[in-house]
């Protein structure tokens, strides 16, 4: 299914003796972006959860966040060179600018690294096997919600472009039309500056082609058509694949076959429908740019 760069996904487990929770928040971007907020004692399996996360997820801004809870009391230990050095400093500190009060012990306790339950060399060898578990878990959970919201996003842009392959098709009946019309009023023109003076046929005839030609929008009808079709055939069949640059590519050139019929109309009715065909691809573009 098509996935949205949006998405929230969360699990949690054991790690040895600690119960973890990990978070994962993701919103659009160009390419694979993460962010990971891990506690100490999880931070040396960075890179692996950052490889599990890049397997499974081919673009957005990734934030991790993980929490750790001992579930087993373990008997407190305090560095007491750190408390040693903090007590130190806040004596110079309430010295040097004539602060009063005392330095008490809570204060310093309550410093970072200076009291911590247990050790961080107590998570055992399998931690990283099991980190990563949680961290596949809440992947699994993210990448359920980003299917969702991009089942809701292939059925707007399908939607649209529905809208686009209408006016297209309005233009390629108006073309023929068009050309006639203006033939018609080339001939009417040139009589009336005649005036009754003898034409040269097979020049007008040639002045005729050249205008055809210029007027011409076939080419761009027939890829613009392939345009769409290469887009819906993304949409419905991207499953498992990150599609949203491709949809991006089919954009531009859709917008540049727009431009140059544009260009080439001198017709009020193939104006509006151009102009409609733009606003809709801006549409379109607005809601692929979250489309992983």
């Amino acid at each position: 299914m098509i996935r949205s760069m949006t998405g929230f996904g969360a699990a949690d487990g054991l790690v040895g003796s600690a119960h973890v929770s990990v978070e994962l928040r993701t919103v659009n971007h160009r390419f694979f972006s993460p962010s990971l907020k891990l506690p100490t004692a999880l931070s040396r399996w960075e890179s692996d959860v950052r490889e599990a996360l890049r397997k499974r997820i081919a673009r957005g801004h990734v934030t991790v966040s993980a929490r750790l809870e001992r579930t087993v009391t373990a008997g407190a230990v305090i560095d007491e060179a750190r408390f040693a050095e903090y007590a130190r400093q806040l004596t110079a500190l309430r010295d040097a600018n004539g602060l009063q009060g005392d330095v008490d012990v809570a204060t310093v306790l309550r410093l970072p690294d200076v009291l911590r339950v247990g050790a961080e060399d107590e998570l055992p060898e399998d931690a990283a096997e099991a980190l990563l578990r949680i961290v596949d878990s809440a992947v699994t959970a993210l990448t359920d919600m980003r299917e969702r919201e991009g089942a809701r996003l292939a059925a707007v842009v399908l939607e649209r472009l529905s809208v686009v392959n209408a006016a297209v098709e309005r233009i390629a009946a108006r073309a023929p039309e068009r050309v006639i019309a203006q033939r018609d009023r080339l001939l009417e023109n040139v009589s009336k500056l005649a005036n009754g003076v003898a034409l040269d046929d097979q020049r007008l005839a040639q002045e005729i082609a050249i205008l055809a030609d210029r007027l011409d929008v076939g080419e761009e009808i027939d890829r613009f058509r392939t345009h769409i079709a290469a887009f819906t055939d993304a949409l419905r069949d991207g499953a498992g694949e990150a599609v949203g640059k491709r949809l991006g590519f089919l954009l531009q050139e859709m917008l540049r076959e727009a431009n140059t019929t544009g260009s080439k109309a001198n017709d009020a009715e193939i104006q509006r429908d151009v102009i409609a065909i733009k606003e809709e691809l801006e549409r379109i573009r607005e809601q692929v740019e979250n489309i992983e």
